[in-house]
């Protein structure tokens, strides 16, 4: 088993800038993509930006030039940096992972609990 922790959300105002972190722990053997999804209320879950193992990565176009996504595949860990908040980035964020376990070897996917960002007009 595996678990995500996110950590960084918060109350912002527009302009402002967010950092978030997602830590990937347990029985872990490799882990491939890692990424953000946020869910605004009433809305569908979307992709916010994805990182490869070797460290491509890939952005929805609302986010393209504000959001920054990281890796630190020493600790099993993301990050995003979030600049120039806007109203409409508001949404409770999940941390992803496509991961192997050592028991097995098989790909899973898992997902964090989520973090509230609010960024207020």
């Amino acid at each position: 088993q595996a678990q995500l922790v996110e950590s960084g959300g918060g109350l912002v105002q527009a302009g402002g800038s967010l950092r978030l972190s997602c830590a990937a722990s347990g029985s872990i053997f490799s882990i491939n993509d890692m990424g953000w999804w946020r869910q605004g209320t009433g809305k569908l879950r979307d992709l916010v930006a994805v990182i490869s193992s070797d460290g491509s990565t890939n952005y929805a176009d609302s986010v393209k030039g504000r959001f920054t996504i990281s890796r630190d595949n020493a600790k099993n860990m993301i990050y995003l940096q979030m600049n120039n908040l806007k109203p409409e980035d508001t949404a409770v964020y999940y941390c992803y992972a496509e991961l192997a376990h050592y028991s097995d070897y098989r790909l899973y996917d898992y997902w964090g609990q989520g973090t509230q960002v609010t960024v207020s007009s």
